[in-house]
C-alpha cells in the first residue's frame, strides 16, 4: 500500500464529506449550466485528488489500484462530471506516460498534472477509428527536428479544458493496424492543433468533449512518448486497463448511490396504505440491485489487489468492466422504476443518473469489446 491505514482512512473520509456537503448539493446546478464552478476545482486541487495515482516523486498521491478503486467508490457517488475532471489526469491521461515516458517528460508534466494546473486528455479515438483503434489514420510525419501531426481525434474528454494531450498516430504508414502507431505528448496552444465545438450529449452534462484537430501541426522530436516509434498502441493498451478498473469503480459507486435514495423513497413514499418498501416486488427490486452492485464491488476490489501483486488483470479488467458497466445500467432504470412518475422527472435527479448511466458501456471499450477481449484471451490462454 503506498500510504498507511490511518492515512488511506483519513482521506477516504475526506472525500466522502466532500461529496456530501460540497458535490451533491452542486448536482442541479452543474446539470443546468453545463460546468463545473472553478472555487470547485480549486477545492478538489487542494485535496490531492488530481494527483492520485501519480508518483509521489512528481508531487502525487502515488496510490495502488486498490486505494485508487476505493477512493473512486466514494468519489462517485454523485454526479460523474466531479470524477471526470481529475479522470484523465488520474488514469488515461496521465498512465501513458507514467509507464512508459522518459524522465524527462516525467519531471516536465507530471507535477502539472499532480496539482491540477494541467488537465491531460487521451486522444485516440477518430471518426473512423472507434472500437477498431488500431485503425487509427492520423499520421505523424517525420520531419527535421520532429514531427508533423494531421488527423482528427472525436469525442475527446476534458478536450475543451486539457493544456496536455496525449494523441496516438501512425508514424509508419507502411505498418497496418497497431505496429505502425505511436503516442505523442502535444501542448495546447500548439500551432496547427485546433478544438471542434464541446459536444452536446444525452448525459454526463459538465463533463466536457469535443474533437481535437491536427492540420500540419508540428511538434518537436521529444514530444514522442518514450522517445520510441512504433509503441503507442501498445501503451493505450496498458492504459486502459487501469482506466478500465477505475471506471468499474465508478459504476459501482453510482450503483450504490441510486441504491440509497431508491431506498429511502420505498421507505418514505406510500401507496394502499403502507411504505412501497413492504412490497415485495418492490423489494425483488432493490434486493437484486444490492446483489450486483456487491458483486462489481468484490469484482474490482479482487483485481485491482491482482494488478497490485503484478498480475496480467487484462482479462480480469475486462470482466470488470462489462459486468459493472452493464449492472449499473440495470440498477438505474430499476430506480425509475421505484420511483415511479418521480423517477421520470427531471428535477429529481434520479433521471439524470439513467441519462448518465448511459456512457459507461460504451467509453473505454464498449460491453462488446469487453466481450471480445475478454473471449480471445480465454482462447489464447487454452495454448
Amino acid at each position: 500500500m503506498a500510504l498507511d491505514s490511518e492515512t488511506m482512512q483519513g482521506l477516504l473520509e475526506s472525500v466522502t464529506r466532500f461529496v456530501r456537503e460540497r458535490l451533491r448539493p452542486l448536482e442541479h446546478q452543474v446539470a443546468q449550466e453545463d460546468r463545473i464552478p472553478p472555487e470547485i476545482r480549486r477545492e478538489i486541487a487542494d485535496m490531492g485528488l488530481f494527483g492520485l495515482s501519480i508518483p509521489e516523486e512528481y508531487g502525487g498521491l502515488g496510490l495502488t489500484m486498490e486505494e485508487e478503486v476505493r477512493v473512486a467508490f466514494e468519489l462517485g457517488k454523485t454526479s460523474p462530471a466531479f470524477r471526470s475532471l481529475i479522470g484523465t489526469n488520474n488514469g488515461i491521461g496521465s498512465q501513458g506516460l507514467i509507464m512508459d515516458g522518459t524522465q524527462e517528460q516525467k519531471r516536465r508534466y507530471l507535477p502539472r498534472l499532480a496539482s491540477g494546473e494541467l488537465i491531460s486528455s487521451f486522444a485516440l479515438t477518430e471518426p473512423e477509428a472507434g472500437s477498431d483503434a488500431a485503425s487509427l489514420k492520423t499520421s505523424a510525419r517525420k520531419v527535421q527536428g520532429g514531427y508533423v501531426l494531421n488527423g482528427t481525434k472525436r469525442f475527446i474528454t476534458n478536450a475543451p479544458h486539457a493544456g496536455l494531450f496525449t494523441v496516438f498516430a501512425r508514424t509508419d504508414p507502411s505498418q497496418p493496424g497497431a505496429k505502425g502507431v505511436s503516442a505523442f505528448l502535444v501542448e495546447a496552444g500548439t500551432p496547427g492543433l485546433s478544438l471542434g465545438p464541446t459536444d452536446r450529449k444525452m448525459g454526463q452534462s459538465g463533463s466536457h468533449t469535443s474533437d481535437v484537430i491536427f492540420a500540419d501541426c508540428r511538434v518537436p522530436a521529444d514530444a514522442l512518448l518514450g522517445g520510441r516509434e512504433g509503441q503507442g498502441f501498445r501503451t493505450a493498451m496498458k492504459v486502459l486497463d487501469r482506466g478500465r478498473l477505475h471506471i468499474s469503480a465508478v459504476c459501482v459507486a453510482m450503483a450504490e448511490r441510486v441504491i440509497d435514495d431508491s431506498l429511502r423513497y420505498a421507505v418514505e413514499r406510500k401507496q394502499f396504505g403502507q411504505p412501497i418498501a413492504e412490497f415485495q416486488l418492490v423489494q425483488a427490486m432493490l434486493a437484486d440491485s444490492r446483489t450486483e452492485a456487491y458483486a462489481a464491488r468484490c469484482m474490482v476490489l479482487e483485481t485491482a489487489r491482482a494488478k497490485d501483486r503484478g498480475e496480467d488483470v487484462a482479462t480480469d479488467a475486462a470482466c470488470c468492466k462489462l459486468f459493472a458497466s452493464e449492472m449499473v445500467g440495470r440498477v438505474v432504470d430499476r430506480a425509475v422504476q421505484i420511483h415511479g412518475g418521480a423517477g421520470y422527472i427531471a428535477d429529481h435527479g434520479i433521471e439524470r443518473f439513467y441519462r448518465d448511466a448511459r456512457l459507461f458501456r460504451i467509453y473505454e471499450g464498449t460491453s462488446q469489446i469487453q466481450q471480445i477481449v475478454i473471449a480471445r484471451n480465454m482462447v489464447k490462454a487454452l495454448g
